[in-house]
């Protein structure tokens, strides 16, 4: 493939019926040894798992009447669009890029980030709630807090 790689956004469909009925004869089929794409010609080829489980959760998404967005991971996007993505304000993903926990281009007088920033930030953040959350069970653990149990007060 010599094509470029461009971003863009797909729409679920008007109709989702075929798209439904898509997703559920999808989910239907057991894991194939090899899924193969047959092209209008007749011509297979064989699909990559990996890809298999994208077009997967592609169809699934779009069946659920949500858009799919496609972009190259070198994919440079404004604040806003950053913001959006994470789903945090403007002036806080800003306050971000300012401290350095993701860093960014200047554009002339505009601030840019990279898609593959943003997700590492994202990414890096998970990570850090989900030990934290898992310190807290282990520490709510070995004090016990989950044999004692509090009589709830009457609120009338």
């Amino acid at each position: 493939m010599t094509g470029v790689l461009r971003e863009r956004t797909v729409l679920p469909p008007d109709d989702p019926a075929d798209m439904a009925r898509f997703a559920r004869g999808l989910a239907a089929v057991a894991a194939p040894t090899r899924a193969r794409l047959v092209g209008p010609d007749g011509t297979e080829i064989e699909i990559p798992d990996d890809l298999y489980g994208i077009l997967r959760d592609v169809v699934g998404a779009l069946s659920q009447g949500m858009a799919i967005s496609i972009a190259p991971h070198n994919t440079m996007l404004t604040t806003q669009e950053a913001a959006d993505l994470l789903n945090i304000s403007r002036p806080t993903l800003v306050r971000l890029l300012t401290d350095g926990d993701i860093s960014y281009t200047m554009r002339g007088r505009h601030r840019r980030v990279m898609l593959r920033d943003v997700l590492a930030y994202q990414e890096r953040v998970r990570t850090e709630r989900r030990e934290a959350l898992d310190r807290m069970a282990s520490e709510g653990e070995e004090a016990g807090l989950y044999e004692s149990t509090a009589t709830p007060r009457p609120t009338r």
